[in-house]
């Protein structure tokens, strides 16, 4: 056997002997049935950031130390391992609980900002069902309510601001897509639904737009007895939103929309008024 083969062997047998012995402690530990034993070794794994362990043994003795000095540093610790593993289902729960049973705690104010950036965490792309980022908003606005003098306040809402942005962006690509799919009537809908939801939103002249390129089309894709009232209702929108951003972006397809609207108005009133004439 080559010395470098011996060599491997060696340093393989030590890192097993090693990791064996870290299993033996943790399992010795574990089975111990020493509440004292079992809750300091926790705390020691914390601190060193090996969260699974330090929950598993917290798991343990939590309910033994119900009701002593111990429990609340004891489940306020069990709740960050949940977090500190990116479990933020659990960690929102079980800070929400903290809180409850703690509400004297110094550590409530931490522990109900957790409960909610937790919430923050699990809010998913903006294409996804948005339950957690509204689950979000709506517990961060609360921890702000609650407490209108702490440091955390300018961070919650950042990130309501964050979370708003996401829902404005699915609200405007769901328009889009109805816009894309031709269901010109539900994305008016949408979209104005968006300005009523988010009226500070800084894309207002976009999203007028969205609604008057669809109150078009439904117009020119309407029957006759509708698009009358359809074209003139596409030609005041497009005059107040030339007032309002005549000089934007999109101005000039509002113009050539109005424009289009007020000459097909116009042919649409010939035709009934020679209709009328002729008594068809």
């Amino acid at each position: 056997m080559g010395k470098n083969a011996l060599k491997y062997i060696l340093i393989s047998l030590g890192v097993g002997l090693f990791l064996f012995g870290c299993k033996s402690e943790y399992e010795s530990i574990r089975t111990s049935g020493d509440p004292e034993l079992i809750l300091k070794k926790a705390y020691e794994y914390y601190d060193q950031e090996e969260y699974q362990r330090a929950q598993s043994l917290m798991e343990l003795v939590i309910s033994i130390y119900r009701g002593r000095a111990e429990a609340e540093d004891l489940n306020f610790k069990f709740a960050y391992t949940f977090y500190y593993q990116k479990n933020y289902i659990l960690s929102t729960y079980y800070f929400k609980e903290f809180s409850q049973t703690y509400g004297a705690s110094d550590k409530k104010e931490e522990s109900d900002f957790m409960s909610a950036y937790s919430n923050y965490l699990l809010s998913p792309k903006y294409r996804l069902d948005q339950s957690y980022t509204n689950t979000a908003i709506q517990e961060l606005q609360f921890f702000i309510n609650t407490y209108p003098n702490s440091e955390r306040v300018d961070q919650c809402n950042k990130l309501i601001d964050e979370l708003r942005a996401k829902l404005e962006k699915k609200a405007f690509e769901e328009g889009k897509l109805y816009f894309n799919l031709s269901r010109y009537n539900a994305a008016v809908q949408v979209y104005e639904n968006l300005l009523k939801d988010f009226p500070e939103t800084e894309n207002t002249a976009e999203i007028r737009w969205m609604v008057i390129r669809s109150n078009y089309l439904l117009a020119e894709n309407s029957v006759l007895q509708r698009q009358e009232e359809r074209y003139q209702e596409t030609a005041d929108l497009a005059e107040e939103y030339l007032q309002r951003f005549g000089d934007g972006e999109f101005a000039e397809d509002v113009q050539r929309m109005k424009e289009d609207s007020e000459k097909n108005i116009n042919q649409l009133k010939d035709v009934r008024y020679q209709n009328q004439s002729t008594g068809s």
